[in-house]
């Protein structure tokens, strides 16, 4: 009978569905939660469990390059070549365990932080509402449903009052629909038709209700068909640069190392040695620590974030925070103090009006769904009451039609009570020409004196079963209520700092034009443009992407309004952030390319977000742009380590095998070159940045890339060629020698390349580098100077190196930083980087 009822649980009545689930209206013990919760699990989908340490190991293995060398040091056992297979092995092995060990830190880093933006259910147990985290409801809660809430589980109504849900997240059908009590006859009744289920991951949109939890996690509609549902994020444009760049060098790789293997092998040495030679060199100029380090750059811009009030749910957002260059959001509590206070009621004439005072608190009361801030403003009104009236009906508020009706009940008579945006409001009104336009002339006096403006109407009803949209007409114009909100002055200079860096402010509004441009001219912020709703709908693509360009308020927006407005700046090349915290705002939170909400907004804005705004400061939102570039700025310096005295070095050493007797260096010791430079470059993420780097927007640039390998590599290059000059013409090198103090050049020259191109300033004078990076970078170059002179030396066929060599080298490295400062100067300049 249990498993009848998981399937079919909308056929039975409302007592015997809580007899079957054994639970009960007052809702479940605590300790029968716990033993449910114990028993069932948690209430998400198993998909998402981490994975597990041994496993993540493992999988680090698949990586092409790795598999390759393992084989490689399995061939050289097979051959004898034991002290071979021992290095080559442990190097892998201390590689795998570094990456996995950050990777771990960095997720573990990331999922401590989500743990702080909070989204809860309200759940009755034992008669007393409490608020639970989602992951912890089970089959037979009772929970209580109000607008803006997200269903956290498969659920079945038990009492609803003007409830609307939208659940385009399973039907697709973006209109809500309406939800009811009591039982529905048949089994095989889709989405549609189940006016008495409530579904996983769809939302509140108005009204409220009372459920009983049905299913959870894996077992919901959402969970059973989790896999084909689910929208992968589509990649950002860094993400999507970093990956094709990624290709490109592991194009010129291939070519370079078959090219190298091949002649090797035709030439000098033997099948084995070429084939070692060519992987080993396979490793040094493959990236393959590009996703760790983004992992771990993401991550620490994610704590740094933190300790300034960002939480990041999405970590590669992070980089569009650092690239976005158009910030749309609301005026309401962003530019203004969100501290609203009903100042006028009058009626037509312009009288204050105690009636109209009440027809708008008996609209605000009888309503049910979430209250918005101009109505707790007029529930703070106690003079007036509504003992006396008791509700029949209400015809919730939506963005479309911008007002809501309560129909009352009062000494027999029943009322039609509207309470919406003015100009909706006098449109269902019998009002002549004249008494219109005076009417809109006193909204608009109020409106450019930044007061927000509700209309109130009225009208006597017939008694009948039922009241709909249509009958909000022929109405009679009763009166208006004037909120203010004053301005947030803290905004003032914030707005100020943004657009000094680069961040474009669009006002998307569903208020007024003239109350937004008087906030908007408080603030010092130049309008240039006002756009209202009902003028976007009637702009073709076209026309509203030359006006997006030239327009500061888009006033009385719905929400296919606001979605639209930034599709058209995304259209137009621009990375779009959406900051906003309503039912309304979802849509575009999820179109934006960094959503940003805030964390006492309703759950299905937090749901759709990116970022979350512990404080709804404008202050905290520029913290998590220059924050968001200076991750962008850490990961920019390890692509460029990458592909400049790395990618050099490797390219001498394929251009020195073909002409030497003997190998420029053994495989062994550029598999330890590697490591090494590898232990170096996890420093990179905990980097300053400079503050000239901070002041504009980051947009990812392969072009940029493509010039700072040309610009870089041949510098190395050519760095390499007068060392080997050295080695052979002065100190006559033979192979050993030769393969030391090269293996000891490279590794100088790849650790203090970073010192240059971290800054467009002269480094260490002008713009000094984190300790932690310059302890490991300077820490490699000590350990490669001192390595020939150990005990181990041998292992990797190492011998001492002349002190005058050394001298020599110092030479070498002083013109090595001076020909890259000449041509970094060049690159900039020729560049919008900075």
């Amino acid at each position: 009978m249990q498993e009848q009822l998981v399937q079919a649980y909308w056929q039975e009545s409302e007592k015997e569905l809580l007899k079957l689930l054994k639970t009960s209206e007052k809702g479940l013990a605590e300790e029968e939660a716990d033993r449910r919760l114990r028993k069932f699990g948690k209430n998400e989908f198993v998909r998402n469990m981490r994975t597990p340490l041994a496993l993540r190991f493992l999988l680090k293995f698949k990586n092409p390059l790795v598999l390759i060398l393992l084989l490689a040091s399995l061939i050289s056992a097979f051959l004898g070549e034991l002290s071979n297979f021992i290095i080559i092995a442990i190097i892998i092995s201390v590689s795998v365990v570094i990456d996995v060990l950050q990777e771990g830190h960095a997720e573990s880093a990331a999922a401590a932080l989500q743990k702080k933006v909070s989204v809860t259910a309200t759940v009755i147990r034992r008669k007393k509402k409490i608020e639970i985290p989602i992951a912890e409801l089970v089959r037979g809660d009772i929970i209580a449903l109000s607008a803006g809430d997200i269903i956290p589980a498969d659920a079945r109504v038990l009492e609803a009052q003007e409830l609307m849900i939208d659940q385009s997240v399973l039907t697709g059908e973006s209109y809500p629909q309406q939800k009811i009590a009591g039982a529905i006859r048949g089994t095989n009744i889709g989405y549609a038709e189940r006016k008495n289920s409530l579904f996983m991951g769809t939302h509140v949109q108005s009204g409220s209700a009372r459920a009983v939890i049905v299913k959870t996690g894996s077992d919901t509609e959402l969970g059973s068909i989790a896999d084909a549902v689910a929208i992968k994020r589509p990649e950002t444009e860094f993400e999507r640069g970093v990956r094709q760049f990624g290709y490109l060098l592991m194009k010129t790789t291939l070519v370079l190392v078959l090219f190298v293997f091949f002649i090797n092998a035709f030439l000098h040495h033997s099948v084995l040695t070429s084939f070692l030679f060519a992987l080993a060199l396979a490793v040094g100029l493959t990236p393959e620590l590009l996703p760790v380090i983004m992992t771990i750059n993401l991550a620490k811009g994610a704590l740094r974030m933190s300790k300034k009030h960002v939480i990041v749910k999405y970590l590669p957002a992070i980089v569009n925070f650092g690239s976005m260059n158009v910030c749309c959001m609301d005026k309401t509590g962003t530019l203004t103090e969100n501290r609203i206070d009903l100042e006028i009621y009058e009626d037509a004439k312009g009288k204050e009006s105690k009636q109209v005072l009440l027809f708008g608190y008996l609209n605000a009361t009888f309503q049910s769904g979430l209250k918005s801030p101009m109505e707790e403003a007029i529930l703070k009104h106690g003079e007036v009451s509504s003992t006396g009236y008791e509700k029949i009906q209400e015809l919730p508020f939506d963005f479309f039609r911008r007002r809501l009706s309560v129909v009352v009940l009062h000494k027999g008579e029943r009322i039609m009570i509207t309470k919406g945006a003015p100009e909706e409001v006098l449109s269902i009104c019998a009002l002549s020409h004249a008494q219109k336009l005076a009417a809109l002339d006193r909204f608009h006096a109020l409106s450019s004196k930044g007061f927000r403006v509700l209309a109130v109407a009225y009208r006597t009803m017939p008694v009948r079963e039922a009241y709909a949209e249509h009958d909000e007409s022929r109405m009679t114009y009763f009166g208006l209520m004037a909120f203010y909100d004053p301005p947030k002055r803290s905004a003032k200079g914030v707005l100020k700092e943004l657009l000094a860096q680069g961040v474009g402010i669009k006002i998307l509004t569903g208020d007024g034009d003239l109350v937004t441009r008087h906030v908007c001219e408080e603030l010092g912020l130049p309008v240039s443009g006002v756009v209202l709703g009902s003028a976007v709908d009637r702009m073709s693509d076209h026309v509203l992407g030359v006006a997006i360009e030239k327009t500061t308020i888009f006033a009385r927006l719905n929400p296919i309004q606001k979605n639209r407005i930034i599709l058209m700046l995304k259209q137009r090349k621009s990375v779009v952030g959406y900051l906003g915290d309503g039912i309304n705002d979802a849509p575009s939170l999820k179109t934006a390319d960094i959503g940003i909400s805030v964390n006492n907004a309703v759950d299905i804005a937090k749901q759709s977000a990116d970022v979350i705004l512990l404080k709804k400061d404008l202050r905290v939102l520029l913290e998590g742009v220059r924050e968001g570039r200076k991750t962008y700025g850490n990961i920019m310096k390890y692509l460029m380590m990458g592909t400049s005295s790395n990618f050099g070095n490797m390219v001498s050493m394929a251009g020195a095998s073909l002409f030497l007797p003997f190998l420029p260096m053994l495989p062994i010791q550029i598999l330890l070159n590697n490591l090494l430079y590898d232990f170096s470059e996890l420093a990179v993420p905990s980097d300053t940045v400079d503050e000239e780097y901070i002041r504009s927007p980051k947009k990812w640039d392969i072009g940029f890339m493509k010039k700072s390998m040309i610009a870089f590599g041949p510098i190395s290059s050519l760095i390499d060629v007068c060392t080997f000059g050295v080695l052979l013409k002065i100190f006559h090198a033979n192979a050993a020698l030769f393969q030391t103090g090269w293996f000891v050049e490279s590794l100088l020259t790849q650790s203090i390349i970073i010192f240059s191109i971290r800054t467009h300033a002269v480094p260490f004078f002008k713009s000094a580098s984190s300790k932690l990076l310059a302890g490991t970078s300077l820490g490699i170059a000590c350990a490669a100077i001192i390595i020939p002179y150990t005990p181990i030396a041998h292992v990797f066929g190492f011998v001492p190196l002349p002190g005058l060599f050394m001298v020599w080298l110092v030479g070498l490295l002083i013109s090595y930083v001076v020909l890259v400062e000449i041509a970094k100067k060049i690159l900039y300049r020729k560049s919008d980087v900075y």
